[in-house]
């Protein structure tokens, strides 16, 4: 009965609330103290770049083995919506896709706009990629791989080792898909708000508002309208080029998850390569710091458009301020929720690990093509996991890995309508079956298909979810794990699918937790111990 009773605590979140006093208490032990509706008390939710389902997939879980790292699925892996022998030897587009090799990891950026990843599907025939995101041919590093026909192409197990060994041994999605359409920015808004609406521009310099068309789409009486590209975020120091270049930035309106968190007081972080400052310039923050990728190729860790809270200004840290201490991190205090990624290794190590944390890799280590490669990205995802699974903290924590955008590389199953909009310059006729709720144009979705990973104790085992779930569907599992109400106006988190459903889903809470650590090795992603 003692076994059956801890397996019902677990399944049921826990204690409620137990007191907790002294000065030497953690956030982790704070997290572990909090009411939740599932067991998990800690999510992670690692954010790469740029990858379709089928560029990293599609053959799952089927390796060639005839170069990389060796890779041999188990027998009883269950088959995912892959790449068929048709697809791979008659595929509709102009070319068929083929296998790219460890020693191809460096490739050219695919064209990923909210306008030519629609026409890529070409109304669900999904036959016009190489016309229309295709970009096979690129300078400004010594050793990209490009070739016609480059978006159809793929890795497998050999290249992709790593996200293949936590596919195998937890939970994966083969039916999970970006929000809406486009590049960066749209992805990282959905993440944490589910609405892409609510964008105004202003001058990088004066701050005071302007008329930006590549800023706002659709815009209203009032000059507010819907973000499709990747403007840099207006409460930054560090964007477009510390404030010195005319291009304008984006400011949010609106809630995000962070303001929902603040309200319940549960701690939480969005932890960045590169955000804390090399120095100083015009009285700006300047982040510069630089790694070099697998090309030998230099490139500077921060993205602005790729920190989302930086559009909001109740979750901006626009100087890049430290935590004022390991122990202050995941609650507000000068750096108000915005860290390095050194932060987060702090956080780990003393057991002040938040709530909820949000990790994203300096730029040669985010996956995205054209500055980042599969390798770099599996360095990353691997180290960040082998720190989690070593830590007290494992046995209630879970990690979502998970994709911004697809980069406009082939994925053969066209994204299902959900969200519609009639934007004539933007939204092509497969967009406009559904009207756009509260008259917000420009929030086509879902976009394309997309990896999805659950790594925790209490993922299924070698399982594939075939649920619809998108981008907000990681917004909902921790508004509903938390209680902490949805973001509303019009978000895609009322209609998103939980991660946390049961019964075919990626977790099984009732199921007694397997703590006992995958450690992989960052440069393979082999298995090192299990």
């Amino acid at each position: 009965m003692a076994g059956a009773s801890a397996l019902l605590l677990a399944a049921t979140g826990g204690a409620a609330y137990a007191q907790v006093t002294g000065s030497s208490v953690t956030q982790a032990q704070l997290a572990s103290q909090t009411r939740t509706a599932t067991p998990i008390k800690h999510v992670v939710v690692i954010f790469d770049e740029n990858i379709s389902f089928d560029h990293y997939f599609g053959t799952y879980p089927h390796a060639t083995n005839e170069n990389g790292t060796p890779f041999r699925a188990k027998w009883d892996t269950p088959r995912v919506n892959g790449l068929s022998s048709s697809l791979l030897n008659h595929n509709p587009n102009l070319y068929n896709p083929k296998r790219l090799s460890p020693s191809q990891a460096m490739t050219c950026d695919q064209n990923h706009n909210y306008k030519n990843e629609q026409q890529a599907y070409n109304g669900g025939k999904a036959d016009q990629f190489v016309q229309h995101t295709e970009t096979d041919k690129c300078t400004g590093q010594p050793i990209l791989f490009g070739e016609p026909g480059l978006v159809m192409d793929y890795y497998d197990g050999n290249t992709v080792t790593g996200l293949w060994n936590y596919a195998q041994n937890y939970a994966m999605s083969d039916n999970s898909f970006n929000s809406v359409y486009g590049p960066s920015s749209p992805g990282a808004v959905n993440l944490i708000s589910g609405q892409t609406h609510g964008i105004y521009a202003v001058d990088s310099v004066t701050g005071a508002k302007v008329s930006d068309a590549y800023t706002v789409q659709s815009p209203d009486a009032n000059g507010v309208g819907t973000m499709t590209n990747d403007p840099d975020p207006a409460f930054d120091n560090c964007s477009d080029s510390n404030h010195t270049s005319k291009n304008a930035l984006g400011v949010m309106t609106g809630p995000n998850v962070g303001d929902l968190l603040n309200k319940k007081k549960v701690s939480w972080g969005w932890f960045q390569g590169g955000f804390r400052p090399t120095g100083t310039a015009n009285g700006y923050s300047v982040c510069g710091a630089t790694h070099t990728n697998v090309g030998g190729n230099s490139v500077v860790d921060y993205s602005a458009h790729h920190e989302p809270f930086q559009y909001y200004q109740s979750t901006s840290n626009p100087q890049h301020l430290p935590p004022s201490s390991v122990a202050a991190i995941g609650s507000t205090d000068q750096a108000n929720h915005q860290y390095d990624l050194s932060d987060f290794d702090q956080a780990v190590a003393s057991r002040h690990l938040p709530a909820v944390s949000f990790l994203k890799a300096g730029e040669y280590q985010d996956g995205h093509a054209g500055y980042s490669d599969p390798l770099d990205e599996q360095a990353f995802v691997v180290r960040e996991i082998n720190q989690l699974q070593k830590s007290p903290d494992w046995k209630s924590t879970a990690v979502v890995v998970a994709y911004d955008d697809s980069d406009g590389w082939y994925d053969h199953v066209t994204p299902p309508l959900v969200n519609g909009s009639k934007d004539p310059n933007l939204d092509q006729a497969a967009c406009q079956g559904k009207p756009v709720g509260n008259d917000q144009q420009d929030r086509c979705g879902y976009g394309p298909r997309t990896p999805l990973l659950v790594i925790s104790p209490y993922s299924r085992t070698n399982a594939v979810d075939h649920r619809l779930t998108d981008q907000t569907s990681i917004l909902k599992f921790v508004e509903d794990n938390w209680n902490v109400g949805r973001v509303g106006g019009g978000s895609y988190d009322a209609k998103a699918t939980s991660l946390a459903a049961n019964w075919g889903g990626m977790f099984n809470f009732y199921q007694w937790p397997n703590t006992r650590p995958l450690i992989l090795d960052p440069k393979t992603g082999a298995v090192v111990r299990h």
